[in-house]
C-alpha cells in the first residue's frame, strides 16, 4: 500500500469511525506518537504540537533529509503519517497563551513529556479542564501522571518499564545479566494501545455525560499487563523461570536451509506428532520425556539435533508449513526483507510506502493493524516536517490572519 492510496474503495463512502475527532498532541518519542499515529489511521485529525527545534524523535537514527532540508530521524518518521505538525514555543508567555486558546476546539488533548513538565508550564491537566471541560486527556508516563508512584519523577523508556515490570529476570541465566529489549519497542507499543483504548472509551463515557477526564497510562502497568505473568505463577507456587520461553515445553528456535523457524510445543499431543514427524516415536513414553518441563530439559541435546536434521533440506516456511500441516504451532524467524515480500504483510496493507524526501527507495512503516469490514484502509498522509501545518491549524480554528500570524512568528511563539 501507498501513501495516498485507498484500498476498498467501497467501503469509503461510510467514512472513518473517528472522523470529526481532533486530537492535540504534546508528543515525542515513540509511546504516544504511535497512539496518536493510529487514531489518525482510523479518522481522527491529530494535530502535533512541537517545539521550535522539533520534537526529540527526530533526532533518532537512523535519519534522512526532509523537504524543509532539515534531518530527521526513523523514530519521527515512523510514528506520524496522517499528522499536521504546529510549532509553538510553550516556554513562552504568547505560546502559552496561543495553546489555551486552541484547547476548546479539541476533543483529545495528549502528552508524554517528563513527569511534571505540563505542570510547570502551567498547563496541567486542572488548567485544561477549566478551559475545555469535554476535553478528553491523555497522558503516557512511565509510572503514572497522578504523581503518586514512588517512581512518578524518573525518567523512563521502554526498557526500563519492561524490566521494573519482571519481564527481564525469567530469562536470565545463572549469573549473567539478563537479557534487554527482548521484543522492540514492546514497553512504547503496548502503552500506545492501552492509551487508544482508554481515548475510545472515555469518549464513549462523554456522549452519556457530556464531560472529560483523564486517561492515565503508565508504562510499567502496561508492562505488567502484557507479560505473561510472573508474579501470577509465583503465587501459584510455580518456579520464576516458568516464565521464561523455553523453560516449559519447547519453545525455541532451530535452523533450517536459509535460517530458522520458531517452533512452541506446550501440549503432549504436540509433541507426540513432533516425535512422529522427525522419526522419533520412541520418545513417546521415553521418561527422558515425561513432562513438560523434561522437554525443555532435553531440547538442546536430543531435540534440537533431530529436528534439525529433518529440516536440512526444508526452507524455514517449507519447515513451518509442514509441521503447522500436522497441527504443531511453527513459523519462519522473518527478516526484513522476508516481511517486505510476505503475502500475507501484503493482503493486510501491513507495511505503507511512503516517498522518501530525499529520493531513493520508499520507506515502509507499518500499517494499521485494525481492519474495519464497513471501512476503506487508507488514504494516508506522509509525514509532516516541521511546523508545516502552523499557519493553516491557526488560520482554520482560531481565524488568525496575517497580522497576527506575523506578530506571533516575531514574538517567538511560533514558527
Amino acid at each position: 500500500m501507498r501513501v495516498g492510496e485507498v484500498r476498498h474503495p467501497e467501503r469509503r463512502a461510510a467514512g472513518k469511525p473517528l472522523d470529526g475527532v481532533r486530537v492535540l498532541a504534546i508528543e515525542q518519542m515513540q509511546a504516544l506518537p504511535y497512539a496518536t499515529q493510529l487514531l489518525a489511521h482510523l479518522g481522527a485529525d491529530v494535530v502535533k504540537v512541537e517545539p521550535p527545534e522539533g520534537e526529540s524523535g527526530r533526532l533518532a537514527q537512523p535519519a534522512l533529509t526532509d523537504r524543509d532540508g532539515r534531518r530527521v530521524g526513523a523514530t519521527y518518521l515512523r510514528n506520524n503519517l496522517g499528522k499536521r505538525s504546529l510549532v509553538i514555543d510553550l516556554k513562552r508567555a504568547e505560546g502559552r497563551a496561543l495553546f489555551e486558546r486552541l484547547l476548546p476546539h479539541f476533543d483529545v488533548v495528549a502528552e508524554n513529556l517528563r513527569p511534571g513538565a505540563l505542570r510547570a508550564l502551567g498547563l496541567g491537566w486542572e488548567r485544561i479542564a477549566e478551559l475545555a471541560p469535554r476535553a478528553v486527556c491523555v497522558s503516557i508516563s512511565g509510572f503514572g501522571a497522578d504523581g503518586a508512584s514512588p517512581y512518578a519523577r524518573w525518567p523512563a523508556y521502554a526498557p526500563v518499564a519492561e524490566a521494573m515490570a519482571g519481564l527481564y529476570e525469567p530469562n536470565r541465566r545463572g549469573d549473567a545479566p539478563p537479557p534487554v529489549v527482548v521484543a522492540g519497542a514492546l514497553g512504547d507499543i503496548a502503552s500506545a494501545l492501552f492509551a487508544v483504548i482508554g481515548v475510545l472509551c472515555a469518549l464513549r463515557h462523554r456522549e452519556r455525560t457530556g464531560l472529560g477526564q483523564v486517561v492515565d497510562v503508565a508504562m510499567m502497568d502496561a508492562m505488567l499487563a502484557v507479560s505473561d505473568m510472573p508474579p501470577f505463577l509465583w503465587s501459584l507456587g510455580a518456579p520464576e523461570r516458568w516464565a521464561a520461553a523455553g523453560s516449559l515445553g519447547i519453545c525455541a528456535a532451530f535452523r533450517a536451509r536459509d535460517g530458522f523457524f520458531v517452533v512452541a510445543i506446550f501440549r503432549e499431543h504436540q509433541f507426540e506428532r513432533l516425535a512422529k514427524a522427525v522419526g522419533h516415536p520412541e520418545w513417546i513414553g521415553d521418561p527422558r520425556f515425561a513432562t513438560r518441563e523434561d522437554w525443555a530439559r532435553h531440547t538442546d541435546a536430543v531435540v534440537r539435533p533431530a529436528l534439525e536434521a529433518w529440516a536440512a533440506d526444508k526452507t524455514k516456511l517449507e519447515a513451518a508449513r509442514a509441521l503447522c500441516e500436522l497441527g504443531i504451532v511453527a513459523g519462519p524467524s522473518n527478516t526484513a526483507a522476508d516481511l517486505a515480500a510476505d503475502p500475507h504483510v501484503a493482503l493486510r496493507d501491513m507495511l505503507i510506502e511512503v516517498p522518501r524526501p530525499d529520493g531513493g527507495r520508499p520507506l515502509l512503516v507499518v500499517g494499521n493493524p485494525v481492519k474495519l469490514s464497513r471501512v476503506a484502509e487508507g488514504p494516508v498522509r506522509s509525514f509532516p516536517s516541521l511546523g508545516e501545518h502552523t499557519d493553516a491549524v491557526l488560520r482554520e480554528l482560531l481565524q488568525l490572519g496575517d497580522e497576527e500570524l506575523s506578530r506571533l512568528r516575531e514574538a517567538g511563539a511560533i514558527r
